[in-house]
């Protein structure tokens, strides 16, 4: 049994997006027999056939904040999932601000997941045999937190889109860490990590490996895999690129 990331997409910022210099699908995650969709973007279902992932076999979609670069397909997502609302299925993670305030999940389709969960700071939350955590509510202009999901075979963590902060590194865990870097460098007024700091929390946080991914246009045209390369020779941690369509799988994790 393995623990799989397939990346939908690695654009972040509203110009990759818009232009799609980049796909904004988000993350397929097939843990064991779990399957789970984080941060469906625009292109995510086109993006999902054209990988032949089928969303009815989707177990559950987690929204880390409703952004339209994280949001945008949730909403065909969620009908896929169901079958076009024919199956109460699957169950449908978000912030309370997604649902209320200025909501991206349109109230017709609230139905047809089995379940809707909020997520709030500290939360700890089950899919079958994989569980997930939110540590800590990032710094960022909408309701959004990380996660670290744990399998039975592995723990890893996804640090979203947030403004750095002294403390962030020490609430995440495990062997791998995915982390969206939009920026090459930092001081602009946006709420979003560039890679001097994502080298320090990848330093202070010491996982086996790295995946950056969420390029804003900064990132891009400094070639993230060039960058990641030398944040290898750097850091010591391996340290790689994600690129849409990307298969990563956790088994990696499990060498010396």
């Amino acid at each position: 049994m393995s623990d799989l990331i397939i990346f939908l997409g690695t654009a972040g910022a509203r110009f990759v997006v818009a232009r799609q210099f980049l796909a904004s699908g988000g993350a397929w995650l097939k843990l064991g027999n779990t399957q789970i969709l984080l941060d469906p973007g625009p292109g995510s279902l086109v993006q999902a056939a054209k990988r032949k992932l089928d969303p009815v076999k989707l177990d559950a979609i987690i929204l880390s904040h409703k952004h339209l670069d994280h949001s945008g397909d949730i909403n065909i997502m969620i009908e896929a999932m169901t079958g076009g609302g024919t199956k109460k299925r699957g169950i449908v993670f978000a912030p309370s601000d997604a649902l209320n305030q200025d909501p991206v999940i349109l109230s017709y389709l609230r139905s047809y997941p089995q379940n809707i969960q909020v997520l709030t700071e500290g939360g700890n939350y089950v899919i079958n045999d994989v569980s997930f955590k939110t540590p800590i509510r990032h710094k960022h202009p909408v309701e959004t937190y990380g996660f670290i999901f744990q399998t039975p075979r592995h723990t890893f963590s996804w640090v979203t889109d947030t403004r750095y902060f002294e403390d962030l590194a020490c609430h995440y865990e495990g062997d791998l860490l995915v982390i969206n870097v939009v920026r090459l460098n930092p001081g602009a007024p946006i709420d979003h990590l560039a890679l001097p700091e994502t080298k320090s929390i990848i330093e202070e946080l010491k996982p086996k490996m790295a995946i950056l991914t969420h390029f804003g246009m900064t990132m891009w045209r400094a070639k993230p895999w060039e960058l990641a390369e030398k944040l290898t020779q750097e850091t010591g941690i391996k340290v790689i690129a994600a690129r849409d369509g990307m298969r990563f799988d956790l088994a990696q994790l499990d060498t010396p």
